[in-house]
């Protein structure tokens, strides 16, 4: 097969800590930061998950399960070059699309920053767009942000 889709999903509560970062694609924030083993960066995790699946290599919490202490406090993007790295030799990444879902902080100033910082690292044009939860449900209500993305692999 020449061509494979992938599909991520992720979602984080917000952390306790006041001092925990906020991290989105790659990009540090204003805000809250949210509670995870890594960065707890949604967007990267999203992207990750679904090259790890277009590519037929499970996902994020095989390649880098939060039992191990190596990945304590890792930074996503970082994460997310390893696994670019290892599917480099079969796969080109064409694209990726991805949405953020959040009540809070507004995105839309920082989807140019978060699209050059993913983009650098996937080799690949990468679009993110930003929507709320207009209330509903535990996103509505401002307790984490969820990302979802799909990413198109070309065979080398």
């Amino acid at each position: 097969m020449s061509i494979r889709v992938g599909q991520g999903f992720d979602i984080h509560p917000f952390a306790d800590d006041p001092g925990r970062p906020l991290v989105l694609g790659g990009v540090r924030l204003e805000g809250r930061g949210l509670r995870g083993h890594s960065d707890a960066d949604v967007v990267c995790h999203a992207i990750t998950d679904a090259l790890l699946g277009a590519a037929g290599l499970g996902d994020i919490g095989t390649m880098f399960p939060d039992t191990d202490p190596a990945w304590h406090g890792a930074d996503s993007l970082l994460l997310l070059a390893k696994v670019v790295e290892r599917i480099a030799p079969t796969w080109q990444t064409s694209n990726v699309d991805c949405t953020v879902i959040a009540e809070a902080p507004r995105l839309s100033a920082h989807t140019e920053a978060m699209e050059s910082r993913l983009a650098a690292v996937l080799g690949a044009p990468v679009s993110v767009k930003a929507k709320r939860g207009e209330g509903l449900g535990a996103l509505g209500r401002e307790e984490g942000i969820a990302c979802l993305a799909v990413v198109l692999l070309q065979a080398r």
